[in-house]
C-alpha cells in the first residue's frame, strides 16, 4: 500500500505539488490565526459565589452565609472543591468543577443550588455570581494618574469607575474591569444627637425622610392642545443643597426643621478595603482587566490598549493619563519570539547537518524544503482542536525536528546507495526508476516507523487536571508533526528526490567527514566488540553511580518560567487599619523602586472591586515591573535579586513572599495558597488549628533554604461588642432591633438611599459625628 503511494506520487507531480500547495497555505492561515500565550490555561472551571453584607463582622458573615451556602453547594454534580472566604461585610465562595465541565453549565447549575439557599441566609442578602473569569485571567492592569495634580482620588476614582471602567467592559473578550485605589465619593449626613432631642426626633425619622426625598416619579400622561405631554415628579437628589433642604419634621407650629438644622451635610469617601499606590509616590485609582475564560489574552489585551488609544484617552480631562501597570502580552510575544528562534536555529543546524553529511546540497534541498512545510501544516490541527501557540506546544516542535528529517535522510541515502550501484553496472534503465525503486525499499519501514514514534506520546493524553493541561499541548503538537512528517515522507519526499538528486554522486568513502568520524568510530567498535563483558560492567558501574544523584534531584510540577516581572505578596498582622495599611505600601514601594533593576512598582494592599480577589486588609500584592536584563547590573540574576529585595524589605510585622504573576494566580487557584509549599492544617476547631499552625511556623522557618513561612492567624481581630440590655430597653418602649438599629446607622453608619446623577451613582451615609462615635 505505502509502496503504491510513493509510486503514484512520484508519477504524478502536479498533483502532489499542488495538494502541497493547498496544505501549506491552509497551514500559513492556520499560523497566522493560532492564539498566542506564553503557557496553556491551566485554570480549572470555576464559578464564584459573591455575598455582601455591609459592616458584619467575619464571624457573623462565617455563620449566616458562607457555611449555609458551602454546604448546599457540595452535593451540586460535578463538584470537586468548594472553598469559602469570610471578611468584614463579604462573603466569597469558589467552587471549582471537575475537568472539562462547561463553564456556562455551571455557572447554571449553581444558579439553582443558590435558590434553594434562599431560606437558609438572611432575607436582605443575595448572593450573586462572580465575573465568568478566574484571577488568572488578570492580563492588564493600569493606573490613572494626574501629575499636574488638578484633580483628586475621589474625581480620579470617578472617572474610572464611570468613563474608563464602563468603556473597557465593552471589549469583546473583558469579562470585567475592577476598580482599584482613589475614593469613592459619598454624600455624608452627620446627625448631631443633641438637636435631634432638642427637637424630639428620632434618628428613625431622619433615615425615612433622606430615604424618601429621592425619587422620581411618573404621572403617566396628559394632552394639551393635541399634543401628548408624559409627566414626571422630578425627586432626585443632585447637590448637597439637596440634602440639606429634606424636611425632617415640624417644630409645632408649622415651622419645617430641614435635615441641615439636625445634621452637617458633606461629601467624603465611602468606607475602603482596598488602596494603590504607583511607585511609592502616594495613592493613585486604577483598574484591573479581567479576560473571559477561555478568551486569548493576547487578542483581549491588544484590543483594550487600541480602546484606550482611540476612545478612551482622548476622553480624558486634561492632565489626567493612564499608566500601564501590568501587561501580560509582553511575556507571551517575548516567549513566543524566544521559542521560534530556537525552531529556526534548530531547522538551521539540521539543514546544515544534512548538507554537510549528504555532501551534496541538491539532496540535502529534499530534507530542508520538506521539514518546514510538515511544520506548517501542523498548525492547521492545532488552530481546529484550539491548541494555543505557546511555550509548551511550540516546544512539541521543536522536539520533533530531529525525528521529523529521519525519514527524508534515510530515503535520500538509500537513493545514493542505489545510483552508486546502478552507475556500477553501466547505468541501464531510467535514473528516475532508480530513485523510485530506492524509496519503494525503505519506504514503508520509515512510514511505520514515524507511526510508531508518533504513538508514543499517547500515554500524555491520559493526564488529567492541570497535568494534562500543562503537557497536552505539546504531546498534540509533536503527534502532528511527526504524522504530517509520515505522510510528506511517502508523498513529497520520493517527488522531491526525482527532481533534486541529480549530477554526480559522491560515495561515503569520498566525504571527508564521513572518512574522519569513521576513523574515530571503528576502533571504539572494536574494542567494545573485543573485550564486551568489560564494557557492560563498566556500563552497570556508571547506572549505579547515577543513583545517588537521581535520590537527590528536587522535583517541580513545571519548570519556572521567568515573567519578567516580579510579585511581592507580603502579609502583616491582622487587623490593620486602613492608614496603617496604606503607609506600610507605600514605605514598601518606595523602597523597590531604590533598586536600580527596577523600572516600576504598583502596589495593592486590600481587594479590588471584583469577586476574583478575595484579599483581606492586611495582604499586599506589589507589582514589579524589572528593566531589560542589559540594564541589569553586572552579575545580578533573579534569584540575587529576590534576595536583595528581601533584605530590603525586612520590615518588623510584615513576612515577605516573592513569587511572579501568573505563578502565584496559578498556585492560589489550584490550592488556595498564595505561596508555591504550602500545609493545609483541618479539624473541628479553628483554636486548635491555629495554634497547630504557630507551632508550624517555628518549625519549618528552621529548614534550609526558607526564605520566609508565615501561619494565617485565624482567631485574631479586635472587636467591641454592645450587648443590650433587654429589661432596659423594654421601659423605654424599646425591641432589640430599635436598638441595632441605632448602632448600625448611628455608630457604624449606613447607606440609605443612591443618588442618581446621570451614569454615575454616588451614597448617602448617615452617622452620629466622628467625636460622638470615638467614645
Amino acid at each position: 500500500m505505502i509502496s503504491k503511494i510513493i509510486g503514484f506520487s512520484a508519477q504524478n507531480r502536479f498533483v502532489v505539488f499542488l495538494m502541497v500547495l493547498f496544505l501549506g497555505i491552509w497551514g500559513y492561515w492556520a499560523l497566522k490565526n493560532t492564539p498566542l500565550d506564553a503557557i496553556p490555561d491551566l485554570s480549572d472551571t470555576q464559578v464564584i459565589i459573591y455575598t455582601e453584607w455591609p459592616g458584619r463582622s467575619p464571624d457573623l458573615v462565617e455563620d449566616q452565609i458562607t457555611y449555609p451556602i458551602t454546604s448546599t453547594l457540595l452535593a451540586a454534580p460535578k463538584v470537586q472543591v468548594v472553598r469559602g472566604f469570610s471578611y468584614l461585610g463579604s462573603s466569597f465562595i469558589y467552587v471549582i468543577f471537575e475537568e472539562g465541565t462547561d463553564i456556562y453549565w455551571a455557572r447554571s447549575r449553581i444558579l439553582e443550588y443558590l435558590q434553594a439557599v434562599k431560606g437558609k441566609i438572611p432575607a436582605d442578602v443575595n448572593p450573586v455570581l462572580g465575573p465568568d473569569a478566574t484571577s488568572v485571567g488578570w492580563g492588564f492592569s493600569y493606573a490613572l494618574v494626574d501629575e499636574a495634580g488638578r484633580h483628586n482620588l475621589a474625581e480620579l476614582r470617578s472617572i474610572q469607575d464611570y468613563n474608563v471602567k464602563l468603556a473597557l467592559e465593552s471589549v469583546p473578550g473583558v469579562s470585567q474591569v475592577a476598580s482599584i485605589g482613589g475614593f469613592v465619593k459619598q454624600y455624608q449626613v452627620t446627625i448631631d444627637p443633641n438637636r435631634l432631642s432638642a427637637y424630639g426626633i428620632s434618628i428613625m425619622k431622619v433615615m425615612e425622610a433622606v430615604r424618601k426625598s429621592n425619587n422620581d416619579v411618573e404621572g403617566r400622561v396628559l394632552e394639551f392642545s393635541g399634543i401628548e405631554y408624559m409627566l414626571r415628579g422630578r425627586g432626585y437628589i443632585k447637590t448637597v443643597q439637596d440634602l440639606k433642604d429634606i424636611p425632617v419634621a415640624t417644630d409645632g407650629a408649622g415651622t419645617p426643621v430641614f435635615l441641615r438644622d439636625v445634621a452637617t451635610v458633606q461629601l467624603g469617601p465611602e468606607i475602603r478595603r482596598g488602596v494603590a499606590d504607583l511607585d511609592g509616590k502616594g495613592e493613585v485609582a486604577g483598574g484591573i482587566v479581567v479576560v473571559r475564560f477561555g478568551e486569548n489574552v493576547l487578542s483581549v489585551i491588544e484590543r483594550v490598549k487600541e480602546k484606550f488609544k482611540t476612545e478612551i484617552a482622548p476622553s480624558l480631562p486634561e492632565g489626567v493619563h493612564m499608566v500601564t501597570t501590568y501587561d501580560r502580552s509582553d511575556l507571551i510575544l517575548r516567549s513566543i519570539d524566544t521559542l521560534k528562534e530556537e525552531i529556526i536555529k534548530l531547522s538551521i543546524a539540521v539543514s546544515v547537518v544534512c548538507i554537510i553529511f549528504l555532501f551534496h546540497l541538491p539532496s540535502a534541498l529534499v530534507v530542508i524544503l520538506t521539514l518546514p512545510i510538515a511544520i506548517l501544516i501542523s498548525f492547521i490541527c492545532m488552530h481546529y482542536l484550539g491548541v494555543t501557540s505557546n511555550i509548551m506546544s511550540l516546544s512539541g516542535i521543536a522536539i520533533a525536528v530531529g525525528a521529523m528529517v529521519d525519514a527524508s535522510i534515510i530515503m535520500v541515502e538509500n537513493a545514493h546507495k542505489k545510483l552508486e550501484e546502478w552507475e556500477a553496472h553501466g547505468g541501464e534503465g531510467s535514473k528516475a526508476d532508480v530513485i523510485i525503486e530506492a524509496a519503494k525499499e525503505v519506504g514503508p519501514s520509515l512510514f511505520f516507523s514515524l507511526l510508531v514514534i508518533t504513538v508514543g506520546f499517547l500515554p500524555v493524553f491520559t493526564l488529567q487536571a492541570q497535568a494534562g493541561r500543562l503537557f497536552k499541548p505539546l504531546a498534540y503538537t509533536k503527534t502532528f508533526a511527526m504524522l504530517f512528517s509520515s505522510f510528506l515522507a511517502v508523498t513529497l519526499t520520493p517527488v522531491l528526490m526525482t527532481l533534486f538528486i541529480r549530477g554526480k554522486i559522491r560515495p561515503e568513502d569520498k566525504n571527508p567527514i564521513i572518512v574522519v568520524l569513521g576513523k574515530i568510530y571503528e576502533p571504539r567498535v572494536g574494542f567494545s566488540l573485543k573485550y564486551p563483558k568489560i564494557i557492560i560492567v563498566f556500563a552497570v558501574i556508571i547506572m549505579a553511580l547515577t543513583l545517588y544523584p537521581i535520590l537527590k534531584l528536587g522535583s517541580e510540577f513545571m519548570p519556572p518560567l521567568y515573567e519578567g516581572t516580579l510579585f511581592y505578596m507580603p502579609v502583616t498582622v491582622p487587623a490593620a487599619s486602613i492608614s496603617e495599611v496604606t503607609k506600610l505600601l507605600q514605605m514598601q514601594d518606595s523602597l523597590l523602586k531604590k533598586i536600580p533593576e527596577v523600572a516600576q512598582v504598583f502596589g495593592k494592599a486590600g481587594r479590588a472591586e471584583t469577586a476574583t480577589d478575595p484579599a483581606p486588609l492586611e495582604m499586599f500584592e506589589t507589582v514589579i515591573n524589572l528593566k531589560p536584563e542589559s540594564e541589569w547590573r553586572p552579575g545580578m540574576t533573579v534569584e540575587k535579586l529576590k534576595d536583595e529585595m528581601n533584605d530590603v524589605l525586612t520590615i518588623p510585622g510584615v513576612s515577605n513572599s516573592f513569587t511572579m504573576p501568573i505563578k502565584a494566580r496559578i498556585d492560589m487557584l489550584a490550592t488556595g495558597i498564595r505561596t508555591p509549599v504550602g500545609i493545609k492544617v483541618m479539624g473541628p476547631k479553628i483554636e486548635e488549628i491555629e495554634r497547630l499552625g504557630l507551632e508550624l511556623e517555628k518549625i519549618i522557618k528552621e529548614v534550609p533554604g526558607t526564605r520566609s513561612v508565615y501561619a494565617e492567624r485565624l482567631t485574631t481581630g479586635y472587636f467591641l461588642d454592645i450587648r443590650i440590655k433587654r429589661e432596659a430597653a423594654a421601659r423605654y418602649g424599646l425591641t432589640v432591633d430599635d436598638v441595632q438599629g441605632v448602632i448600625q446607622s448611628a455608630i457604624g453608619g449606613m447607606n440609605l438611599t443612591t443618588t442618581i446623577e446621570g451614569r454615575e451613582r454616588y451614597p448617602v451615609n448617615v452617622r452620629y459625628s466622628r467625636e460622638l462615635r470615638d467614645t
